[in-house]
């Protein structure tokens, strides 16, 4: 008689294994038209009752994510949505895409992962595959997932299997779809391992089967710090060379014709986004877990929560140029959104700029056609606000338009020609600042 992960290696193999996605977000929704797009039948899991409800009519709630899919996804009869947990045992694949952010005091917050665990283990029977996608720190999928799965009485390994995939969603990028991003696997054991290997192949470019869980979950770390401490170093090379006169968006454009050795990083008003400003803290607290310090790490995490400020201030100055105070000034904030081009607000530094003029008196309003709405979120402290249409009246009525993210609808021509004063954070208008004597860089 086959084992329980033969008899799962079969229904991968034949595409007749279920995939279930928890958490049906910027990360759940691709990944699971890559496995749809495979030939997989799939059912979404989610606790907003709300999203389950738009997807089940073929309705997209993400902007960058069209609701083409939906509708091809219901027609195709490859997926259905529940917000009833009990159903988790339905699937032969369960992966898990749950948020995984930082609390108050900024340590790792896996409220989301250890309840989707309990829920899991509620549900689990023999010959189901898990798979936690969501960043988080080395020693999770080990440490709290699976004491969680053996409260359902099965084995590991056995019963039912476990490994690690970190997610590589990049919202908004045609050029990176879920699928053509290769999939790093790392497996509670190697038959957990190789289950999960041969679930994702057909789904991805590439699988690339590590020794471990933990190596997994430190390879997302890994990128992401990394990137972090490279935009660190040229958001204080901005202030540096501002100070000594040199732009520093010039001075990237040079390096970067160097054809080995050199990665361009752009500076901008802060971090956003769920990974980047996230995941360093992850391995920072592990570190002071282990009583080791992470000096570098920190210190880019100091300098990139700075920026906010520096931009600020670079407002402040402009105002200051032309005779006006911060305090009773008019200012605009063009985009809401972390990155162009997406509806995604996840920790983005207009919210904080946004704080910072409010605390300086001033009268703030902003435009996104991406966001029609200010989202409330954990960690800030904004009005509700809606965006503001983006005509020559709005512009000229304003004594200072903040560029915070340079969203390709913009044009930048008219926004120059109609504002009165523009300090731009993400040099949006490289293009036009020869023309217009009205542009400050930030």
């Amino acid at each position: 008689m086959a084992s329980t992960s033969e008899m799962l290696g079969l229904k991968i193999a034949d595409k007749s294994a279920r995939v279930g996605v928890i958490g049906l977000g910027y990360v759940g929704l691709p990944l699971l038209q890559a496995f749809i797009k495979a030939g997989f039948g799939t059912i979404g899991y989610d606790v907003d009752q709300a999203k389950v409800d738009r997807l089940l009519v073929g309705e997209s709630y993400i902007a960058h994510i069209p609701s083409e899919w939906i509708v091809q996804w219901l027609a195709a009869k490859q997926f259905t949505a529940t917000s009833d947990m009990t159903r988790l045992q339905e699937a032969d694949a369960l992966l898990i895409c749950v948020p995984t952010p930082l609390n108050e005091s900024r340590d790792p917050d896996l409220s989301c992962v250890e309840a989707t665990a309990r829920q899991i283990a509620a549900a689990l029977r023999p010959g189901q595959l898990i798979v936690l996608e969501s960043t988080t720190y080395p020693g999770t999928t080990r440490d709290v997932v699976l004491p969680i799965l053996a409260e359902s009485g099965l084995t590991v390994g056995e019963d039912y299997f476990l490994a690690f995939s970190p997610e590589r969603e990049d919202p908004g990028n045609p050029d990176f779809s879920a699928s053509r991003i290769p999939k790093v696997v790392g497996g509670i054991d190697s038959v957990s391992r190789d289950l999960a290997v041969a679930l994702y192949s057909p789904a991805v470019v590439k699988t690339v089967p590590v020794a471990s869980c933990e190596v997994a979950e430190a390879c997302k770390i890994l990128e992401n710090t990394y990137r972090s401490v490279n935009i660190a170093m040229v958001n204080e090379l901005k202030t540096l060379f501002a100070r000594l006169g040199i732009d520093i968006w010039e001075v990237i454009d040079a390096a970067k014709t160097k054809p080995f050795g050199f990665q361009a990083f752009y500076p901008g008003p802060g971090l956003g986004g769920h990974c980047i400003p996230i995941d360093p803290f992850y391995l920072s607290w592990l570190a002071r877990r282990h009583e080791m310090p992470t000096r570098f790490i920190e210190l880019a995490g100091e300098i990139n929560a700075s920026m906010p400020t520096y931009v600020i201030e670079r407002v402040v100055e402009a105002l200051n140029d032309v005779g006006k105070p911060v305090r009773g000034s008019r200012i605009a904030i063009l985009g809401a959104a972390y990155k162009k081009d997406v509806d995604d607000p996840r920790e983005s530094p207009s919210f904080k700029l946004m704080e910072l003029l409010i605390e300086r008196g001033a009268i703030i309003s902003y435009n996104d056609p991406h966001i029609p709405v200010l989202p409330s979120m954990r960690h800030y402290r904004v009005p509700h606000l809606a965006s503001e249409p983006l005509t020559a009246e709005y512009l000229a009525a304003q004594d200072c338009v903040l560029v915070a993210t340079d969203h390709s609808a913009y044009d930048w021509e008219f926004i120059a020609k109609h504002a009165r004063l523009i300090v731009d954070s993400r040099n949006a208008t490289k293009q036009v600042a020869h023309q217009y004597k009205n542009i400050r860089k930030a």
